[in-house]
């Protein structure tokens, strides 16, 4: 209904709205108030569906996470431990979601339907979610699912490497742990990742900043696994096909991270073409020639430049001694 919303609304009179619950939460209130201004428009909140189906299940709302699955798809209410209240789309979501989590490992999840939240009708229907798959139930189409994460997985710092599937082409976690300072992560910003390999960065992204990514891959391979890796973390990353070809369509982004292909002609021009002014581009080469071409634009355009070196421990005989990973030139800069 977006589209009719401002000719509706149009003219001097009142105009009154009746939403369910809250309309700031996932709601009507939100979208009027970008329309039409927050001095013009005045909420009168109810309790909202989430408060309600915390109410019932004795969890403290600060401490359970709120995922919309009206306009989203399944995964996105994937996670590896804690607790959501998950908004539906439908009679059907429920089934989807619990199928989802039963095929990623997380089938012992609490999942918990509550159904018409203080209507008549209310009802509350808990068990787990490979149960709820084996012995589906009817539901009506006005419920929310409370989901109590199972085995609870969760890793507070960036995932380890092992977390992933990859082919070995994958920024490594403790470069990826710098990486994600520079590139600088905030709520509702939007992450082209470049060269992408196993989507570990645009993964990262999306868990830090709740925001979503783009992510470019040029081999049919890495595709399939970003995107397994992407389902299994419940993140909001769209996977395209090689760079740039595959810019045209794309939404402008606030963040490129280039991490790989940064000397295929043509490829670093049209990212930066990409960047509005305040956008930010962060480079990691690894190559003696993508460190060199790195370099050079750091001399034009300047920004932030270091190299990072890091060693780890091996067994040499009966002793431990130091190993040296390759080094890391990576690159900051901001677009004027």
């Amino acid at each position: 209904m977006l589209p009719a919303l401002p000719d509706l609304f149009a003219g001097p009179q009142d105009v009154h709205v009746v939403a369910s619950g809250d309309p700031m939460l996932h709601g009507i209130g939100a979208t009027l108030i970008r329309l039409f201004g927050a001095d013009r428009v005045r909420i009168l909140p109810h309790v909202s569906s989430v408060t309600l189906a915390c109410a019932r299940l004795g969890w403290p709302v600060q401490d359970v996470e709120v995922i919309s699955l009206v306009v989203a798809p399944p995964h996105t209410a994937v996670r590896r431990g804690g607790r959501a209240v998950v908004l539906s789309k439908g009679a059907a979501t429920p089934l989807a979601l619990a199928r989802l989590l039963t095929e990623m490992g997380c089938g012992e999840s609490q999942f918990t339907v509550l159904e018409q939240l203080g209507g008549p009708g209310e009802r509350i229907t808990t068990m787990t979610a490979q149960q709820w798959v084996q012995l589906p139930v009817d539901m009506d189409p006005l419920n929310v699912i409370a989901v109590q994460y199972l085995p609870d997985r969760r890793v507070g710092t960036v995932l380890p490497d092992d977390a992933l599937d990859h082919d070995g082409q994958i920024t490594k976690q403790n470069i990826r742990a710098v990486t994600m300072t520079a590139l600088q992560p905030r709520p509702g910003q939007l992450l082209w990742d470049v060269g992408s390999g196993s989507g570990s960065v645009a993964i990262e992204w999306c868990r830090a900043s709740g925001g979503r990514a783009l992510a470019f891959e040029r081999d049919e391979r890495r595709r399939e696994r970003i995107t397994g890796n992407v389902n299994a973390f419940g993140v909001r990353v769209e996977v395209h096909g090689a760079a740039p070809d595959e810019f045209a369509d794309a939404p402008t982004p606030d963040v490129i991270f280039i991490g790989g292909g940064s000397t295929q002609p043509g490829l670093f021009d049209a990212c930066w073409a990409a960047l509005e002014s305040g956008g930010r581009l962060v480079v990691n080469a690894v190559t003696a020639e993508s460190e060199a071409f790195v370099v050079q634009r750091y001399g034009e355009l300047g920004g932030e430049l270091h190299r990072f070196q890091h060693y780890f421990g091996r067994p040499i005989g009966g002793f431990t001694g130091w190993r040296p990973a390759l080094p890391i030139t990576q690159w900051a800069v901001v677009k004027k």
